[in-house]
């Protein structure tokens, strides 16, 4: 089935990949001249949990705290408004917390909850794994389009998640925002999301390669990518409601997980339409490449 007014999205192709290659040009920039700003969980530091009579104020909290002396406090509720856990970089150091609850108890009647300390080593360990995971994810990934469709839409596939995961990167890059483990398990999930849109977008190619034989592969890819554009406007609009909802009433804690995943939201669904999709064209997909191959002698069978 031919749609109507279809979309001329890979005549765009062209200036879809020089503004992904700026775009990657400038987070590896980023990364090189600023890098990431790393938590707590890969740096290493102190968690003090506080209990407070009453609601929390976590400005005048941390303006407390830099005034006596702490660089860069991060504070957060905790459970409810009037539980507080604050987080601080660099070497477990004795006495901190007793430091820390008097600064706190001069200006309200503060309780401490518990004190954990996470060494460095952890942190090394943490950044080694998370690092890992990713690579793993991208290999298995490769491997299952590469069986289902074929090894042309693997590296397009591949390509667009590498390049959803960079850019996600370097936004956090420029930004300077806190990347924690919450941040990493977003990146992974920003992965999935990508991927899911990728395999949607693959399968209806090669649906319609098969279906339009007389068309040019440019023609097949914009047939099916006009196709596929309801669903997938539906449903990054729908992702976009939930983060949305996290990203303003979730709280600090998982603030940075929603704004990983709403930049990734808009990357991700980007990349589908026109990184893989566009690599497809690079890589010189042919309608042939999808037909099952001719066994030999499968001629000399058919004779009588």
């Amino acid at each position: 089935m031919i749609t109507k007014n279809v979309i001329n999205f890979m005549g765009q192709r062209k200036l879809a990949l020089v503004a992904s290659i700026f775009l990657i040009a400038v987070s590896i920039f980023s990364f090189a001249t600023k890098g990431l700003v790393l938590g707590l969980d890969f740096t290493g530091g102190t968690q003090i949990e506080v209990g407070y009579q009453e609601k929390a104020n976590l400005t005048d909290i941390r303006t407390q705290l830099v005034s006596a002396g702490f660089e860069s406090p991060v504070v957060v509720h905790f459970g409810s408004e009037r539980d507080v856990l604050i987080r601080m970089q660099g070497k477990p150091e004795s006495g901190l917390s007793d430091r820390v609850l008097e600064a706190l108890q001069s200006h309200s009647r503060v309780t401490l909850r518990r004190v954990d300390f996470v060494g460095p080593q952890v942190g090394d360990e943490l950044r080694e794994d998370g690092g890992l995971g990713m690579i793993v994810a991208l290999l298995v990934v490769m491997m299952y389009i590469a069986i289902r469709f074929q090894y042309k839409f693997s590296i397009g596939a591949v390509v667009a998640l590498v390049h959803d995961v960079i850019i996600t990167l370097g936004f956090f890059s420029i930004t300077g925002l806190e990347f924690d483990l919450t941040v990493l398990a977003a990146v992974l999930a920003v992965i999935g999301y990508s991927l899911n849109d990728t395999i949607v977008v693959s399968d209806r190619i090669r649906e319609n390669l098969r279906v339009l034989r007389i068309s040019p592969v440019e023609v097949v890819i914009n047939e099916s990518l006009t196709q596929t554009l309801g669903r997938t406007l539906v449903t990054s609009l729908t992702t976009l409601l939930v983060l949305g909802s996290l990203f303003f009433f979730g709280g600090e804690l998982i603030h940075n997980f929603a704004v990983t995943l709403i930049v990734g939201v808009f990357v991700g669904t980007y990349s589908s339409i026109y990184v893989a999709s566009n690599m497809l064209i690079g890589l010189g997909l042919k309608r042939e490449d999808l037909l099952p191959a001719e066994k030999e002698g499968a001629e000399l069978d058919e004779l009588p």
